[in-house]
Order: structure tokens, then C-alpha cells, then sequence
């Protein structure tokens, strides 16, 4: 039997003194995308911040194991060395920096994590030009700042566009149809769909159906309360979109 890619055991987690995650588990298998569907308020972002390092959250409880290794003794940092990524829902603007100097930097240290050389700038120029058409990126945004001016589907367009780049082992989706539009999520949806692959897991949390449409999950999971209280196949999404969350509630009690 192969290690699973993630593995949260008994995970609870607090901030200030709110306790959030109440005792998540969940096990992802290599090649397989979970989706994590529920209200807002549930904890559904912020067990993806707590996996990324975020340091507001305090863990209290519980272990989480990315590919066997502990994952919460790393730094952020060293979670996104080991293969870990996050897409934000909500990515951020950084002026000053420019995005294809954030894509080299981002992509050599990966590899000198790895114990690889750096990439040359051919090479380099290359990848992204060939990413890059693939998720229909303008070069002409990349020679912008990371984000800055960015619409909502540029913005998500440009985190698969690093993903792509970076090649990580757990990709974790935090909403990404946020504020895209249904031409703009067909983009991001196929990008995200190209880089499924058997040594790969994706983990992505999102309200609605609608966006597993086109990334179809293998598995879906009910959050409710800090925890996941259900889990079934790519109907279980449907049967929330047409009865909502209100079944599942006294379930976390």
C-alpha cells in the first residue's frame, strides 16, 4: 500500500481563544482530488491556512503527514520545499515584485530544495512560455507585478500558472472560483485538470458544485462545525447544491 500524499489525524486548531478545526481527519491517497464543501464559517479556509503554516492558527491537537513527513515541525517555507501549495482565494497584490522574478526565485528554490541546480534563463523563459499558453496568458501580464492590476480570473490564472511550474505533490485549491467568471473558471478548471496525475493529490475547497463540474473530485467531504461529518462520491456535491448544509449540521455535534 502506497503512503498517502496528506494524512490529518484528529487535527484541532484554535485562534485566540475560538477553537476552528475541532478534530479533522482525513487521508488522501496519491493521484486522487478531494473536494471539501460547506458553509461559510465552517473552517474550510482555515484548515487550509493551518496546512500552509499560517501563523495566527494554534494547533492543539492532533498530526498532519505530508507524504510520511510531520508536517506541522516545518516552516512555511519548508511545507512548500516538501511540495505543498496553496492557491488563495483571495491572492494578493505585491508591488515592487516582479512576476516573472517571483516564478525564477519561486522555481529555483524548489530545486535547490531538491538538490537540483538552477534553472537557466532559457529554460526558464521557456517553461513559462509554454505553461503560459497553456491557461491562455498574456506575456504582457507576466512583465507586470505579481497581481498588481490583475483581474479576478488573471489572478487565479497566474496561481495555476505556479502551479504548473512548481510541480507540487499536494495542491490545496482554497476557493478558486471565487470571483471568476464561467469563461475564466472553464481556463483555470483546465489548467487544474492538466496537472492531474498518479503522483499527485489535490485538495479543493469551495461552496458550490458548480466548480466541480469541471474539476470532478474523486471523493467529497461535508465540513460542518471544524470537522468532516460526510463523505461520498462526486453526488454527494449535487445533493448540497440542491438541499444545502442544513441536514448536516447536528451531525458535528
Amino acid at each position: 500500500m502506497t503512503t498517502p500524499i496528506l494524512e490529518i489525524r484528529n487535527l484541532h486548531a484554535r485562534i485566540e481563544d475560538r477553537e476552528i478545526l475541532k478534530g479533522v481527519n482525513l487521508t488522501i491517497p496519491a493521484g486522487e482530488v478531494h473536494a471539501v464543501m460547506g458553509r461559510n464559517g465552517s473552517g474550510k479556509s482555515t484548515l487550509s491556512y493551518v496546512l500552509a503554516g499560517k501563523e495566527d492558527y494554534e494547533i492543539t491537537e492532533g498530526e498532519v503527514l505530508l507524504d510520511g513527513q510531520d508536517l506541522l515541525a516545518m516552516e512555511p517555507f519548508e511545507r512548500a520545499s516538501a511540495g505543498l501549495f496553496l492557491a488563495f482565494q483571495y491572492p494578493i497584490e505585491i508591488p515592487g515584485v516582479a512576476t516573472m522574478t517571483f516564478l525564477k526565485a519561486a522555481m529555483n528554490a524548489q530545486r535547490k530544495a531538491r538538490g537540483e541546480g538552477e534553472m537557466t534563463t532559457p529554460d526558464f523563459m521557456r517553461a513559462v512560455k509554454q505553461a503560459g499558453t497553456e491557461l491562455n496568458i498574456d506575456t504582457e501580464m507576466l512583465k507586470r507585478p505579481l497581481n498588481v492590476g490583475f483581474s479576478g480570473g488573471e489572478k487565479k490564472r497566474a496561481e495555476v500558472l505556479q502551479m504548473a511550474l512548481l510541480q507540487p505533490k499536494m495542491c490545496i485549491l482554497d476557493e478558486t472560483d471565487s470571483g471568476l467568471d464561467i469563461d475564466a473558471l472553464q481556463v483555470v478548471s483546465k489548467g487544474v485538470n492538466a496537472l492531474r496525475s498518479a503522483g499527485r493529490s489535490m485538495l479543493v475547497i469551495t461552496h458550490y458544485q458548480r466548480l466541480l463540474n469541471h474539476i470532478v473530485p474523486d471523493v467529497v467531504h461535508v465540513f460542518s462545525d471544524g470537522k468532516i461529518v460526510e463523505s461520498g462520491d462526486k453526488d454527494l456535491a449535487l445533493q448540497l447544491e440542491a438541499k444545502g448544509y442544513a441536514d448536516f449540521d447536528g451531525a458535528a455535534a
